[in-house]
């Protein structure tokens, strides 16, 4: 090995030290932001400059400061004309298909690796569409945690992936249906579980395998094939031993639930938050607000079904029933637990409906009687304390991830604008500028 006091040995050492010492330097951009929403549910200010450095927001200051004040490099970035906000997420998405005769029979031809390609393409689109973090609430597994990771390290851009392992028992939601006994027997996952004890080992698997959280199914679903209806599905002791062990391993749980027995069932278990929630009333708003526990309303997917079944023809009559009942009923009932005061976070169900236009939840919302403000805050506020990231995600202030979005028009003032965003920025980079 040659001397460290060699004169090439000395190179090298300055060589690395150097590229170490570049490689180091800090990236600051600073955004002059015409109107800024830095905290939703507080008043938005003008005429301010978010700073960041690398993947965060170092400050937050009133006026329009220049680059240089911060960096000899620091590259600015124009809002002057633009309201800005934090990114938005979405809790409830399954990013490895749409709902759709055409797309149904194409992923029965897909391969795992076809099938990883597909959920970045809609990522990348609801990325565009500004939703920086997503929830994705039931996928095959192993090739959503790879495109999870795979964004995590960097390899590849897409937003932020919080990626749920399902537990269901048999003949559940969360089971195979609509296929041959022999694929059936095939695609059935080995988390599908029956009784207590079976379902705290399904809840340990899907830990073991890479889950971020556990999602359970305690109702039927709409588009389980088969005429089993919406009520509850999973036993008391089943769902106890899901939430149960569940916590041990540090992972938190939420419920797929149409019915209001299977909603209650699931409060009464500890899970953290209701998916859908078609049937809440009295008792289960009771259940919400004592426990703390959100709703994760999607309307939009209960909008789409209902079209579906109506205007085509390629639903089965099990599902068809299904989706025109619940998707005539879940706005009403929202509306009542909104007014209940039941805590709310977004999130859309999207792969039920068309990734992408995630926003339209918004306009859901709103015609169920939330304020712009309060659907604002649901998307960001509210979805960071869900997935326990409220120190890094929701608001904008110094320290916490630069996941910056602008719209050319207040969503305060009219929430369609959420449907059209111009800028994007995930953890410091910048992935669309159109203001």
């Amino acid at each position: 090995m040659p001397s460290l006091h060699t004169p090439v040995s000395r190179a090298l050492a300055l060589t690395t030290a150097l590229l170490g010492s570049l490689g180091a330097q800090a990236a600051t951009t600073v955004i002059h932001a015409g109107t800024l929403l830095a905290v939703p549910g507080q008043q938005p200010q003008t005429e301010q400059t978010l700073v960041v450095v690398d993947d965060k927001v170092s400050q937050v200051l009133d006026g329009y400061r220049e680059p240089a004040d911060f960096a000899e490099d620091a590259q600015l970035i124009d809002l002057k004309d633009g309201f800005v906000m934090p990114g938005l997420m979405d809790m409830h998405v399954h990013l490895q298909g749409e709902l759709g005769p055409q797309n149904d029979r194409e992923n029965l031809k897909y391969s795992s690796q076809l099938v990883q390609m597909q959920s970045l393409m809609y990522a990348l689109r609801t990325l565009d569409a500004g939703f920086t973090t997503l929830r994705d609430a039931g996928s095959r597994e192993q090739e959503m945690y790879a495109v999870r990771d795979a964004i995590n390290r960097g390899w590849i851009d897409g937003p932020r992936i919080i990626a749920a392992g399902g537990v269901g028992v048999t003949g559940g939601h969360n089971d195979v249906s609509g296929m041959k006994p022999e694929l059936m027997e095939l695609y059935t996952d080995r988390n599908v579980c029956d009784g207590p004890y079976d379902c705290r080992r399904a809840t340990r698997d899907a830990v073991k395998y890479g889950a971020d959280l556990i999602k359970i199914t305690s109702t039927g679903g709409v588009l389980t094939d088969r005429a089993t209806g919406t009520g509850q599905q999973m036993e008391m002791d089943e769902l106890k031993e899901v939430v149960g062990a569940a916590r041990r391993m540090g992972r938190k749980v939420i419920s797929h639930a149409h019915q209001e027995e299977g909603i209650i069932a699931a409060l009464e278990a500890g899970v953290d938050s209701i998916e859908h929630g078609t049937y809440v009333g009295p008792e289960s708003i009771k259940l919400f607000k004592s426990t703390g526990a959100y709703l994760v309303p999607t309307l939009l997917a209960g909008h789409t079904v209902k079209i579906m079944a109506t205007e085509s023809d390629f639903m089965s009559p099990a599902i068809r029933e299904k989706a025109i009942r619940v998707g005539n009923d879940m706005q009403s009932n929202f509306a009542k637990a909104h007014k209940a005061g039941v805590k709310v976070a977004f999130g859309t169900d999207t792969g039920v409906s068309a990734h992408g236009d995630n926003a339209q939840e918004a306009v859901l919302m709103h015609e169920a009687g939330m304020t712009p403000m309060e659907v604002l805050v649901s998307a960001t506020v509210n979805a960071a304390d869900l997935i326990d990231m409220s120190d890094s995600l929701g608001t904008l202030a110094a320290g916490k991830q630069a996941d910056i979005i602008a719209l050319q028009n207040s969503p305060l003032e009219n929430i369609e604008s959420l449907l059209d965003v111009g800028f994007v920025m995930k953890g410091g980079k910048v992935f669309k500028q159109q203001l």
